[in-house]
């Protein structure tokens, strides 16, 4: 079960906080079905030099929803990839410290708008979660700003410019 909730950032303001940086990568990240079941495809290019490759396959809510993940070989993501009808979307992608010992997920997605998600361990958690003035709106239950709305709204534009 995965629990987050999700906000919209400043990009720029958030790396001038110079939060403790956990980890940071490159993230490309296409969608075989939006609708849900969402199906997606991710490949993580860390700074480390090491390369991820993972099928996640995410069930309804915005909230709390099932979420099964699996690693794919590169020759795995490669053929998935090839079924996408549009260019993977790009994402720089942080992972920052928080004061109070949460993670705090950035991306900057196709260098057009940024968000951050905070996982927790329970709704309770997540319900309690006080919001760090930095964060500038909580969209958790938008569904304008989940990442497969904005897939759809990607493929009607690269349609219309065909």
């Amino acid at each position: 079960m995965e629990i987050e909730r999700k906000f919209l950032i400043d990009w720029e303001q958030i790396l001038s906080l110079n939060l403790p940086l956990v980890k940071q990568a490159q993230s490309f990240q296409g969608y075989l079905s939006a609708a849900t079941p969402v199906v997606r495809i991710r490949k993580r290019e860390f700074s480390d030099g090491c390369t991820d490759y993972i099928l996640c396959v995410k069930g309804k809510g915005k909230l709390a929803r099932k979420e099964i993940e699996k690693e794919l070989t590169k020759e795995e993501f490669e053929e998935l990839e090839s079924l996408l009808p549009i260019p993977m979307l790009k994402k720089d992608y942080r992972v920052f410290q928080l004061d109070d010992g949460h993670l705090l997920e950035c991306n900057l997605v196709n260098d057009k708008f940024a968000y951050a998600e905070v996982e927790f361990d329970s709704i309770e958690q997540a319900k309690n979660f006080v919001m760090p003035s930095f964060l500038l709106k909580d969209v958790t239950e938008d569904p304008y700003y989940s990442m497969s709305g904005y897939w759809k709204r990607q493929q009607i534009t690269v349609s219309f410019e065909l």
